[in-house]
């Protein structure tokens, strides 16, 4: 059997400190690079992009440079171009893990994990999500201990923040809910331009009565 060259990555993205675990099973062009990788990450979460980010790989940081100015930290706290690390680099690291953390207020932590080299035909153009479970936790709900509040408050109809916090959330929150056909077209688009997020998440559709 002919050997073929990897043209594709297999990851496993999972978001810590929450149980049961919210993760996503991505596909990628293995020549990406850690910049395109961040923004399938927003997709596959639905994460709407308005924090900073940063990928912590073998003790470095790795950012956007236009969005961090770090002209006073010495070099043990820089933070590195995301966009000079390409996904091909992990070449011969099936199994290796590494951080992403995005909003450095609320501190949503990822792992990622590489699960497979793989040679696809055709050569892939765009990423894509295979699978993956439950939904990520509202933005700026507080970073997971907030999160976990969140949910009491959502699930005690008599908690006196509870319609407040229903309002704010959308009207609708699921803890369960993903959507492979949804997340995997908001996928296939990361990098196309003037892409509108949804904010909320979907509301279940009312059966009517037959």
């Amino acid at each position: 059997m002919l050997y073929r060259e990897p043209n594709a990555l297999q990851i496993r993205v999972s978001l810590s400190e929450i149980e049961p675990v919210i993760w996503r099973r991505l596909v990628l062009p293995w020549a990406w690079h850690l910049g395109q990788l961040h923004l399938v990450i927003q997709a596959a979460f639905n994460w709407w992009n308005y924090h900073l980010h940063e990928f912590e790989i073998g003790g470095l940081r790795y950012s956007d440079p236009t969005l961090v100015n770090e002209p006073d930290f010495d070099d043990e706290c820089r933070s590195f171009d995301e966009r000079e690390v390409r996904l091909l680099d992990f070449r011969r690291s099936p199994g290796a893990r590494f951080g992403y953390l995005y909003d450095l207020g609320d501190s949503w932590r990822h792992t990622v994990e590489i699960e497979e080299l793989l040679s696809l035909d055709p050569v892939p153009r765009v990423a894509s999500c295979t699978h993956g479970a439950r939904a990520r936790p509202p933005e700026d709900v507080g970073g997971p201990g907030g999160y976990d509040n969140f949910l009491q408050t959502m699930a005690d109809p008599d908690h006196p923040e509870h319609a407040h916090t229903k309002r704010w959330c959308g009207g609708h929150f699921d803890p369960e809910w993903f959507d492979l056909a949804v997340t995997d077209k908001d996928v296939k688009n990361t990098l196309k331009t003037n892409i509108r997020r949804r904010l909320y998440q979907p509301k279940p559709k009312r059966h009517r009565p037959s």
